[in-house]
């Protein structure tokens, strides 16, 4: 019997780590797809919420942020190259320079969980900003790509206009913040199972294997 798992994955535009971890999690699910399916519902964390609309230079905000080098920076953007490209995602480090505000890209997404498409537009948002160094923050950027994920474009328009669903997002924020989700990527599995950062394939696989026995219970 196939199991069917809720996955909920707390993330940001903004994070590397994240494309990791879904892509980890994308090669999992395609390994387990013998015992179960999923369906992923992507979930909204700003890591820079006070970030302004002309964002910060890249080196500046984690220099800020962490305390890091340009040595260290640089050495952790090469270290996240190769494990992208390990899992066929580009990662063109040498081309973004800037970190943005992500809030209307997770107004996007919300839009786009309701049309059944916001998996697509997950992976062109990331694909967006750190494969062609575009601005997430950018109207302009976010009515293309969420055309490129089969979103209606004008309907875009009007939601980025309008700011509609900025409640929806700001109280799933909240939710998960109660929660003790405060890093990201945070991938919850039926409510109740926790995987954090941006696992390698086999340890989404064994999880998940283990959570889709535990969900079909004992056997008759």
């Amino acid at each position: 019997m196939i199991s069917r798992l809720k996955i909920d994955f707390v993330s940001d535009i903004s994070c590397p780590w994240c494309v990791i971890g879904l892509r980890s999690l994308e090669r999992a699910l395609e390994r387990v797809s013998d015992e179960t399916t999923a369906d992923i519902h992507f979930q909204p964390f700003e890591l820079n919420p006070q970030m302004p609309s002309e964002g910060q230079d890249i080196a500046e905000h984690i220099a800020q942020k962490y305390g890091s080098t340009l040595e260290q920076v640089v050495r952790n953007q090469e270290g996240i190259r190769a494990r992208g490209a390990a899992l066929g995602f580009t990662f063109n480090m040498d081309k973004r320079s800037r970190v943005y505000n992500t809030f209307d890209a997770h107004r996007l997404l919300h839009w786009a969980d309701l049309e059944g498409r916001q998996h697509a537009l997950q992976r062109a948002l990331f694909a967006a900003y750190f494969t062609e160094s575009l601005d997430p923050s950018n109207r302009e950027v976010l009515i293309d790509v969420a055309t490129q994920a089969g979103l209606d474009p004008v309907r875009a328009q009007e939601i980025l206009e309008s700011g509609l669903y900025a409640d929806e997002v700001r109280e799933r924020e909240q939710f998960y913040g109660q929660k003790g989700i405060h890093a990201v990527p945070s991938v919850i599995v039926n409510d109740k199972y926790l995987i954090q950062g941006g696992q390698p394939v086999e340890i989404f696989e064994q999880a998940l294997r283990k959570i889709a026995a535990e969900s079909r219970g004992p056997s008759v």
